[in-house]
């Protein structure tokens, strides 16, 4: 892990690999590794850079005024590839990490080559699911409220549930457990998830008005869906290659959401081939 100062703080990510650079974000607590499958899978071909936003799962707590709505964290993603100097990227996104890639879209996109949509939020899905309701909800709490509400996630039985992590990932409990440390054991953390989320709440239409803007975006995009999605309806997906101008649909089998965490390989390839495909045009 690499760490950055930006305007809302400390910004920890990975980057591994040469090549064509692909910037990769992450959905509501969770973390850079969540990447980590992928990108060990296309380093020798890819220059891959995963940095951990302040989503819940970050362990370096932002400043008091920083701005954590979804806009203002996408804001933070521009200035990461500015002050890295990242250029002409592949910007992929999987869970709410995908919202923040629309937003990107939708705005200041000109260091964005082309996209990838990986099983995420979009339209009026927002929060997602029983699990995203559930999250936002008890971001009404306060945050020391909100930090016992959240000790029973030590429980696995409690993190495999709908309203938590059941819906999201088949095979990455370890993951999900790993995550969830520093929002259960830093009150900072735990300030800036409640934080987040009540920002969050405030503004339930973000993508609606985001989708409005995606036409625009006359870059290649790949919109790839868990076919067992049942947070991320299958649908958006294809509703999201529709109303781009060039973009592809494809699904996998046997995932849930966290598709990098159940299907690393096939979403490996599935970048690989799509990144090969838009040079070939090119």
């Amino acid at each position: 892990m690499t760490g950055i100062e930006l305007s809302a703080g400390t910004i920890e990510y990975t980057d591994t690999g040469e090549g064509p650079v692909l910037v990769l974000l992450h959905g509501l607590l969770a973390d850079a590794s969540l990447w980590d499958g992928v990108t060990t899978a296309l380093a020798g071909e890819f220059r891959c850079v995963a940095p951990t936003l302040p989503l819940g799962a970050h362990r370096q707590a932002m400043r008091p005024d920083a701005d954590l709505s979804m806009a203002g964290i996408a804001r933070l993603v521009t200035e990461l590839l500015e002050r890295l100097g990242l250029r002409d990227v592949t910007l992929v996104g999987n869970d709410t990490g995908g919202a923040l890639v629309q937003l990107i879209m939708a705005g200041d996109a000109g260091r964005v080559e082309r996209a990838v949509l990986v099983s995420c939020d979009a339209f009026d899905n927002f929060p997602p699911g029983l699990t995203g309701k559930a999250l936002v909800s008890s971001g009404r709490l306060p945050a020391p409220l909100f930090g016992l509400f959240m000790q029973q996630m030590r429980l696995r039985a409690v993190r495999r549930l709908p309203v938590a992590f059941g819906w999201l990932t088949k095979r990455g409990d370890a993951a999900t457990a790993r995550w969830l440390r520093p929002l259960l054991t830093q009150p900072q953390i735990r300030r800036d998830t409640v934080k987040m989320l009540r920002a969050a709440a405030a503004d339930p239409a973000f993508l609606v008005r985001a989708a409005a803007e995606l036409p625009a975006f006359g870059r290649p995009v790949l919109v790839a869906w868990a076919s067992q999605d049942r947070v991320m309806p299958p649908e958006h997906g294809r509703r999201l290659a529709a109303l781009l101008p060039h973009a592809e649909f494809t699904e996998v089998d046997d995932c849930y959401t966290l598709v990098p965490l159940d299907q690393p390989a096939w979403l490996a390839e599935a970048i690989r081939d799509f990144t090969r495909a838009c040079n070939t045009v090119a």
